[in-house]
């Protein structure tokens, strides 16, 4: 029996050895959460890894150690991993063949250059040949004055009965700004991400003309406007088919009166294959999305896990079905290689394995019902592999929840009946990537200007950045669409506008470019 001294001191053994064991597990979590930080700030941003990375994780155990394959892996997965990735070297792919130094569809300029002995004399010499050197050359852009007349006529035999003159077809009769300066204006901000105030210097230091930028913000908003019958057929056509990818970004936005920023976002929204729309909210919450999907929305919504989309989701009584995004799920485990090599590198070749039919998929141009047989008939098992894995390692409970795999494997189950939807629904894309492709501008673009002005303004850049995002998806210069868009709006009416979309245009251009091809 143990005196009262005794039982003290194995009590309080007892309980530092509890706080101790407290307090690795807790500088552990610290420690991923240190090596995670460490990595997405100066490691690389990309989450690919190859067939021998794959191999490196599988042989080493998670606690550090290298174990011997065959045990670390199940049977065959290692020997057929290798295979494969013996059938992808040897693969060579062919060299590109290498492009003209000079396009030779630019216009050629010719500098003949004599020998000062040929001008001193030129009868005593003759011409034999001739040496090209050619060179890509520039000219800077330039302003002009355009100066539209329009005569005034009476009729000869009736002097006396009023003038009539043409109509003056233009968006703003007393502005300055001709299309060609607004599309100029609008393509360096939201498609080269020029803010306004470098757009001023620019013009002032280079062209010697001075546009303030307060004007130039006015012709914005205008022009974001007038385009807006645009933009509304485009996120009309993006709702239309029944299946749309959605994203947030962050931007921040001046609010008068407090003296600093707050921030807003752009929601995008994206069928693949199609158009990006982008629309505009003060918030993050899930009523934003009332206002972006059409109350008569019926069918698939692709996002993240954020917490807005299963509550909006709730709201639309069935019509409306969610699917995840196995790019999300796949970054967890990529996050958790460092702590748990093993584990999560056998999910990751998991994941690659769905990847690499997809792209299968991608190069034979498989339609939806092809792409939902072959996912049935080769993803499905995969993807039950993964659940059954999954589920064993979360009941044997040997990952904290806070380790980084322990969070992917908490995140990936909770997800688990969205992240089957492609699955069985052959429209549906594997992740969400294709929108998050499509915002990455907008991305580029805060970075160089900061803010948005005003919360108002908001809108105003989801319209043109939609309309610029149609243009270069399609491969249409953007200045010229905008240039020759914003010159016949005037007399164009409502029924018109599908003529003028980015799709129209780019089906117009196709012809010509045939021909100019042959």
């Amino acid at each position: 029996m143990m005196t009262p001294l005794e039982a003290r001191l194995t009590e309080e053994n007892a309980a530092l050895r509890a706080e101790n064991k407290a307090q690795q597990i807790e500088i552990k979590l610290l420690r991923e959460k240190v090596d995670l930080l460490i990595r997405r700030i100066f490691g690389k941003s990309s989450e690919h890894l190859d067939d021998g990375q794959l191999m490196l994780l599988l042989q080493g155990g998670d606690d550090g150690a290298k174990k011997d394959p065959a045990s670390s892996a199940s049977p065959g997965v290692l020997e057929a991993e290798i295979e494969k990735r013996g059938k992808d070297t040897a693969k060579i792919k062919p060299r590109k063949e290498r492009e003209a130094r000079v396009p030779e569809h630019l216009p050629a300029v010719d500098e003949v250059i004599e020998p000062d002995e040929v001008v001193a004399d030129p009868e005593a010499w003759r011409s034999i040949g001739e040496e090209i050197t050619e060179q890509l050359d520039y000219e800077p852009a330039r302003f002009l004055r355009r100066r539209i007349i329009r005569r005034k006529y009476v009729k000869c035999d009736e002097p006396r009965q009023a003038p009539i003159i043409a109509p003056l077809n233009t968006l703003q009769e007393r502005s300055i700004a001709a299309p060609g300066l607004l599309a100029q204006i609008i393509v360096a901000k939201y498609c080269d991400h020029l803010p306004l105030y470098r757009q001023e210097q620019i013009y002032a230091t280079r062209h010697d003309i001075a546009i303030p930028r307060q004007s130039m913000a006015r012709w914005l908003g205008l022009a974001a406007d007038w385009l807006r019958p645009i933009y509304e057929h485009i996120h009309t056509g993006v709702m239309a088919g029944g299946y749309v990818q959605i994203d947030e970004t962050p931007v921040e936005y001046l609010s008068p009166g407090n003296g600093e920023t707050k921030q807003g976002y752009l929601w995008a929204c994206k069928r693949p294959g199609a158009d990006v729309s982008l629309t505009w909210a003060t918030s993050r919450a899930a009523r934003c999305l009332d206002r972006i999907i059409p109350a008569d929305f019926t069918g698939t919504v692709q996002c993240d896990g954020y917490i807005a989309y299963p509550s909006f989701a709730n709201r639309s009584e069935g019509r409306i079905t969610l699917a995840a995004c196995w790019a999300h799920a796949r970054r967890k485990f990529h996050e958790a290689t460092e702590s748990t090599p093993q584990q999560a590198g056998w999910m990751l070749l998991q994941i690659q394995h769905l990847y690499r039919i997809e792209k299968q998929l991608r190069q034979t141009k498989a339609g939806a019902q092809q792409r939902q047989a072959v996912r049935a008939s080769q993803s499905r098992m995969i993807v039950e592999r993964i659940h059954r894995a999954l589920s064993r390692i979360k009941l044997k409970g040997r990952q904290l929840p806070q380790s980084a795999l322990g969070r992917a494997i908490d995140y990936t189950l909770t997800m688990w009946p969205m992240l089957l939807v492609y699955i069985e629904d052959g429209r549906v894309e594997i992740d969400n990537n294709p929108v998050e492709n499509a915002i990455r501008p907008t991305a580029i673009g805060k970075k160089n200007w900061l803010f948005i002005g005003e919360a108002e303004a908001g809108q105003r850049s989801a319209i043109l950045f939609t309309i610029i995002e149609a243009c270069r998806s399609r491969g249409i210069d953007p200045q010229t669409y905008l240039r020759e868009v914003l010159t016949r709006l005037p007399t164009l009416t409502n029924r018109q506008i599908k003529d003028v979309t980015p799709e129209a245009w780019a089906k117009a251009l196709q012809p010509i470019a045939q021909r100019q091809a042959a």
